[in-house]
C-alpha cells in the first residue's frame, strides 16, 4: 500500500476540530443526532472544504444522553430511514462535496453485524446515495453487504481503540478499550497501513486490512495523535489522501 485515508469524527463539540483539518484527509461530520447542531455542522463542513479534506456524513442514534454510544434495538426500516435523514442534513450543506458515510457509535456496530439491519441500510445507500464511499469496520458483515449492493467500501481500522485477539474492539470501559499515548497510536497505524495488522491486547497481532484508519476527535489527546500519527505515516513514505473504496468485482 502507498496511500492510506486518516479519518477523524468532527462536528460533535469536540475543542479540535480545527486544527484536526490540517492533519486528516477525511473529516466524518456529525450529523446532528448523537451531538452537534446544524449551524455546527455547517461550520465543520466549510472547515473541511477550506481545507481539502473529504466531507463525511456521520449519522448516530439520537441519543444525546450516552452520546450515540449505546446501542439500541430499532426496526430496520426506521434504523434507514433515520440515517437517510442525518445524510440528507448534511448534503444540504455539503452538495457535491459530500464524499462518503460512516455510522457511529451504538449504530456503526449494530449495523456492522446485524443482518436485517445491514440489508436494510445498504438497500437505502444504494438507491438514495450511491455515488457516496461507505466506510464500514474491516471484515464486518455490513462492508460485505453494502459492497454486494454494488456500492464502494472503504474497510476501517481504528488507531485510538484497543482490539481483541477476535478482532473485535474492547468495550470501552474495560482495560485497554482506549490508545491515548501518540507514538502508540502512531506505531498502530503505520502497521495497519502497512501491513494490515495491529496488536491486540493479548500481544497477538491480528490481521485487520484496512482502506482507511479512524481517530476520535472527541478524545483527551486527539490533536497530538493526529499529528503523531501524520508525521509517521508519511515519514513511512505513505501518501495521506481519501480513501475510494472498492466495489466487489463483477
Amino acid at each position: 500500500m502507498t496511500s492510506i485515508d486518516l479519518n477523524a469524527d468532527v462536528g460533535e463539540g469536540g475543542a479540535a476540530d480545527a486544527a484536526l483539518m490540517r492533519l486528516v484527509s477525511s473529516a466524518n461530520v456529525c450529523c446532528g443526532g448523537h451531538a452537534g447542531s446544524i449551524a455546527l455542522m455547517a461550520a465543520t463542513v466549510r472547515l473541511a472544504v477550506e481545507h481539502g479534506v473529504a466531507v463525511g456524513a456521520h449519522p448516530g442514534h439520537a441519543d444525546r444522553e450516552h452520546f450515540g454510544r449505546r446501542e439500541i434495538a430499532v426496526e430496520p426500516g426506521r434504523c434507514a430511514a433515520a440515517i437517510d435523514a442525518q445524510i440528507a442534513a448534511v448534503a444540504a450543506v455539503a452538495g457535491p462535496a459530500l464524499h462518503h458515510v460512516k455510522l457511529h457509535g451504538g449504530l456503526y456496530h449494530q449495523v456492522g453485524r446485524e443482518g436485517r439491519l445491514a440489508a436494510a441500510v445498504a438497500d437505502m445507500l444504494a438507491a438514495r446515495w450511491p455515488r457516496l464511499v461507505v466506510y464500514a469496520a474491516s471484515g464486518s458483515l455490513f462492508a460485505g453487504v453494502a459492497q454486494g449492493r454494488g456500492l464502494a467500501v472503504a474497510e476501517e481500522a481504528f488507531i485510538d481503540r484497543g482490539y481483541e485477539a477476535d478482532g473485535t474492539l474492547v468495550p470501552r470501559g474495560q482495560p485497554g478499550a482506549t490508545v491515548n499515548d501518540p507514538a502508540e497510536a502512531a506505531a498502530r497505524a503505520v502497521l495497519l497501513a502497512r501491513h494490515g495488522l495491529v496488536r491486540a491486547v493479548g500481544g497477538d497481532d491480528v490481521f485487520i486490512p484496512a482502506d482507511t484508519l479512524c481517530l476520535h476527535g472527541d478524545g483527551p489527546r486527539a490533536l497530538e495523535l493526529a499529528a503523531a500519527t501524520r508525521d509517521a505515516l508519511l515519514a513511512a513514505g505513505l501518501e495521506i489522501r481519501a480513501a475510494t473504496g472498492r466495489a466487489r468485482p463483477t
